[in-house]
């Protein structure tokens, strides 16, 4: 079950807030739809209840909000947008990468392939995808850790009516199993078909909350969809022939040569366009919209009647006459009814003033009153008899309450409750004798209202009183950072080897150092250790260190670009965990990288030129730390960088840097005047600490002090505590915010 009370988005500069007071329940076992037109701020709701918008509000999730919640994704599944996985993945390893993330056994993803019928395209990759397939890849992923509820963003936009029909089945059958189901669309037509209950926004507020049954009584109405090139003249016609029958009728003119007629038939309208030779281009049947708020309560009901629930005020109106709201202010309504016999109503006459209701007469020859369309109200009227209609305009809401001069309104507005409901005000004392004995005039109702207000309301008691009655505001919405994933080093391990980028670079990387390793021999002049290597003198870096630089940027800058982790937030959690699993990941990659790099060059010198040069050097220990220590320090290096700067180019650029600004910038400090030095300084290490390991571990750690003192071993360390401070600070700065 969900809850969400209050939510209000922050103010946009000059703008009001996209969305104010939002309040509303969606129960388990049952569909809720969030319908509202494009702008209407339904995205900005499920982004307040998820947690990923500032605000104001609070939203729970059977009882508990969403950072209260140990594993969001076993609870919520989310589907906002489409599939951000990488377009080079196949369907089943984004699934199997996503159960590593959500810590369920990776063959859930074959159960979720199959309850979405994709099990044909799981090794499809996922930009070859349509959009109906990715469609139920995103409605898989949701589905993943088996949660209790689904929120969607608008999953059918732009699918087909099969896919549609198909995806509604799939949410019905969640909730038929007790879980809850979420999802906005603007069609109200879907959500009458689709859902249970329809919560309906308009500029940002709620409008109405109200059963589908309901929901599809008070706003959408069967309706003629004429078009014609004389529908003016159809019009008065299709009017005059409904006074004279004395038959309810309505007849919206659409714009352009296009009608709309409630209460009619198809083959009335025919008939009266073929009598007087009007040639008609569309003749259907359609369901007509009414409009946001259609029968919906926003204030209290008129005097005499009662508010059973959301969306049943105006019931009566729309039984006895046809009509259950007023439309756009850009359509032109007429109703036609009885005979007219007040002054100035003409027999097929046809209203052009836009927003105007013009309504049937009532018996007693009373016209009834007109409301203008363009502003929401409650309009009610007895079905029996012929008083006219009350007619009550809501004044509109401030964006947070503040103590403001009461004035004088006939009807008291009371605010909606979270469940949908309006609670009936107390009506002065001497409004109600007024209307009892029979007042009808707005002037002696005002006037006795003005005077009940100071009789019993002095101004400062009801500052005071107002003050004090001040509702709280619901607290602030806070974003924080995505979970990390449960399995940090399976996912990692999924991920990187899910597509073919590492394999094609490190291809890459052992063709180009071969061929770099035989032209150097051709040259001559280059020390054997340089030539296994393939390191040239003017180059900064070998290939295999700048490969390892790569895939370590790319370790990070794949998450921020295709943020599969995080889709919603567009960010990655900085967490120790998936650095961790990163940097482990990236050391495996970069001694493979190492170790095939000069197993290659060594087995392409002696088939080219003999065995000479692929011997082993004398020093091959020492050498060897030094070739994993630059190489998995290339990778470290770009992997920090990656996750500090959020791109695989700074990730890179941080590697290179290391040998063409940090190494002379070190020279140049070791260069400088001084008045001590630190002569002796190996000597005096290896006499402190190289007794003290046994099994012969001195000399590793002597290999592993060589290779710090040297220039590019020591720039290299620097570099990688500098980013790994900064990574450290950018994480722990994210948690305390």
């Amino acid at each position: 079950m969900i809850q969400a009370f209050g939510l209000t988005s922050n103010p946009r500069k000059e703008l009001p807030p996209a969305v104010d007071d939002v309040s509303f329940e969606a129960r388990a076992g049952r569909v809720t739809a969030l319908l509202g037109a494009p702008g209407a701020g339904k995205t900005t709701v499920l982004r307040l209840m998820l947690e990923l918008q500032q605000g104001r509000g609070l939203t729970y999730f059977r009882g508990r909000p969403l950072h209260r919640i140990a594993h969001p994704s076993r609870e919520v599944g989310v589907l906002m947008g489409d599939v951000p996985g990488h377009p080079a993945r196949t369907v089943r390893g984004h699934l199997r990468m996503l159960c590593a993330a959500a810590g369920v056994p990776a063959r859930r993803a074959d159960e979720v392939l199959e309850a979405v019928g994709l099990v044909s395209l799981r090794d499809e990759r996922l930009c070859a995808l349509s959009r109906g397939m990715d469609r139920r890849l995103g409605l898989a992923c949701a589905l993943l850790a088996d949660p209790h509820t689904l929120v969607l963003d608008d999953p059918a936009d732009r699918l087909s009516v099969r896919e549609s029909h198909w995806l509604h089945g799939m949410l019905r059958a969640h909730a038929a199993q007790g879980g809850t189901v979420l999802f906005t669309t603007a069609d109200p037509k879907e959500a009458a078909r689709t859902a249970d209950r329809v919560v309906t926004l308009e500029q940002g507020r709620l409008v109405a909350d109200q059963e589908a049954a309901e929901f599809s009584r008070t706003r959408l109405r069967p309706r003629v969809a004429v078009r014609s090139p004389h529908a003016a003249r159809l019009a008065a016609l299709l009017a005059k022939r409904a006074r004279t029958a004395q038959r309810s009728v309505e007849v919206v003119r659409e714009g352009g040569n296009r009608l709309s007629v409630y209460g009619s038939t198809c083959a009335e309208i025919g008939e009266t366009a073929f009598r007087h030779g009007i040639v008609v281009h569309q003749l259907a049947d359609e369901i007509g919209d009414m409009g946001p708020g259609a029968g919906a309560v926003r204030a209290d009901e008129p005097h005499g009647a009662s508010a059973p629930g959301l969306g049943e005020a105006g019931q009566a109106a729309g039984e006895s006459h046809g009509t259950d709201a007023a439309r756009s202010s850009a359509d032109t309504l007429e109703l036609v009814g009885a005979e007219p016999e007040s002054a100035g109503a003409e027999a097929g006459h046809v209203a052009e003033t836009p927003g105007v209701l013009v309504a049937p007469q009532a018996a007693n020859g009373e016209p009834r009153p007109t409301l203008d369309a363009s502003k929401p109200a409650a309009i009610t009227a007895d079905p029996i008899t012929a008083d006219p209609v009350d007619v009550t305009d809501e004044p509109p809401r401030p964006a947070e309450p503040r103590p403001t001069a009461d004035a004088a309104q006939p009807v008291t507005v009371e605010p909606l409750h979270p469940a949908g409901h309006a609670q009936p005000a107390a009506e002065p004392q001497e409004q109600r004798d007024a209307l009892s004995a029979g007042h009808s005039s707005n002037a002696e109702v005002h006037s006795q209202e003005t005077t009940a207000r100071r009789t019993f309301h002095p101004a400062d008691a009801r500052t005071a009183r107002t003050l004090d009655a001040l509702p709280p505001l619901p607290p602030p919405i806070s974003v924080r950072p995505a979970p990390s994933p449960l399995r940090p080093l399976r996912y990692e391990i999924r991920r990187a080897a899910g597509i073919g980028t590492g394999f094609i670079t490190g291809a890459a990387v052992l063709v180009v150092s071969a061929v770099t390793a035989v032209v150097l021999a051709r040259i001559g002049h280059t020390p054997q250790p340089r030539l296994l290597a393939a390191w040239p003198q003017g180059l900064p870096l070998p290939p295999a260190a700048l490969g390892a630089g790569l895939l370590g940027a790319l370790a990070f800058g794949d998450e921020f670009r295709h943020p599969a982790l995080a889709a919603d937030r567009g960010t990655v959690p900085r967490r120790l965990g998936l650095l961790a699993a990163k940097l482990l990941v990236a050391t495996a990659t970069a001694l493979m990288l190492a170790a095939l790099t000069v197993g290659c060059d060594a087995e392409v010198l002696y088939l080219v030129y003999g065995r000479e040069l692929a011997q082993v050097p004398a020093d091959w220990l020492s050498l060897s730390t030094s070739w994993i220590g630059l190489v998995v320090g290339c990778a470290w290096a770009g992997v920090l960088a990656a996750g500090v700067f959020r791109s695989t180019t700074a990730g890179l650029a941080a590697v290179a840097a290391v040998p063409l600004l940090v190494v002379p910038a070190v020279h140049k400090v070791l260069e400088g005047p001084s008045v001590r030095t630190a002569a002796g300084l190996p000597m005096r290490l290896r006499e402190a600490l190289l007794p003290r390991w046994p099994f012969g571990g001195e000399r590793y750690l002597e290999a592993a002090l060589s290779v710090v003192s040297q220039p590019v071993g020591g720039a290299l360390t620097l570099s990688l505590t500098a980013l790994l401070c900064a990574y450290l600070l950018t994480a722990l700065r994210s948690r305390f915010r």
